[in-house]
């Protein structure tokens, strides 16, 4: 086993693709595969599995790259200190609810931690997708809720996965709508209240179902709903047409300005946000530091 052979698995594991990395590694494809195979050989295990759909990290194989990152990194700090060279650009990718808590922390992160060079992702995506990326490792954390409805079903999906859930918070659901709705100067809202207005929420795409929803409520029917895809377009919804969503609550005003304001909805049920990771893989430099970003921005919510 050799440290360029790490490296190697580290790179297919980011790009999700043999012949991506090849290319990002200036190395033809079969030379890559081969220098994979060999690893696989001498390590006696299955890192990748490949199928019609691509090559993906088996079990063994997602223990092993978290092994792998941190005796690279290990490396690449020790050539840091004697031979003066230039750090590596750093890797790191979460996938979240719409929630923009987690881009507050985000943007801390790159902050704080950013290089003159570093390749790391931010995707706001549907549950499922949140889910599936950090089994397969395309994300290093993930971040969506859970509550009474939805809790058996995403933490069985969890278990299957090898993935484990921690909680960051919970919260009393609210209502995000305009200042300029006609609720919006109620201490407190009721669902019969918002019936004249059109109901917003994030399309969950072919995984569509109720325990997938990221708004908690999902079973309701509402006379006018809309769904859409990217936060940005729901709040616009929200001021231009005196929609609603429900959620936690936190908002951010750095992020989306003074337009949209939280009430709290009356429910008796709860909403508790955290992160999902694998069970038995130690967290990244970066991934430990979001978790602590994450942290300071739910403090001052």
């Amino acid at each position: 086993m050799t440290l360029q052979q790490l490296k190697y698995i580290i790179e297919v594991a980011n790009r999700g693709s043999i012949n991506e990395a090849a290319k990002r590694l200036f190395i033809s494809q079969p030379s890559l595969s081969n220098a994979i195979r060999e690893l696989e050989e001498e390590m006696q295990i299955t890192i990748f599995e490949r199928s019609n759909k691509g090559i993906t990290l088996s079990k063994e194989g997602v223990e092993f790259l978290s092994y792998a990152r941190q005796v690279v990194e290990q490396a690449e700090l020790l050539e840091s200190r004697y031979r003066n060279a230039k750090p590596s650009p750093q890797h790191f990718s979460v996938s979240t609810q719409h929630y923009a808590f987690a881009v507050n922390a985000f943007v801390s992160l790159v902050k704080e931690y950013g290089q003159d060079e570093y390749e790391l992702a931010l995707r706001e995506t549907k549950t499922y997708e949140i889910i599936e990326d950090v089994r397969h490792m395309r994300s290093e954390i993930g971040i969506l809720y859970l509550n009474e409805f939805n809790g058996k079903v995403i933490n069985k999906l969890l278990q299957t996965a090898g993935l484990q859930f921690t909680s960051l918070f919970v919260a009393k659901p609210h209502v995000f709508i305009s200042v300029h709705n006609p609720l919006a100067k109620q201490s407190i809202v009721t669902i019969e209240d918002l019936e004249p207005y059109p109901y917003l929420s994030f399309d969950q795409g072919e995984y569509n179902s109720f325990h997938f929803a990221e708004e908690i409520l999902s079973t309701l029917t509402h006379p006018k709903s809309i769904r859409v895809n990217d936060r940005a377009t729901l709040f616009n919804l929200l001021i231009g047409l005196n929609g609603y969503t429900i959620s936690t609550g936190v908002l951010s005003s750095d992020l989306n300005g003074n337009e949209i304001i939280p009430v709290p909805l009356e429910s008796d049920d709860t909403i508790n946000v955290g992160w999902i990771s694998h069970r038995n893989v130690t967290l990244s430099k970066l991934g430990l530091a979001y978790i602590e970003a994450l942290e300071t921005a739910i403090q001052t919510r």
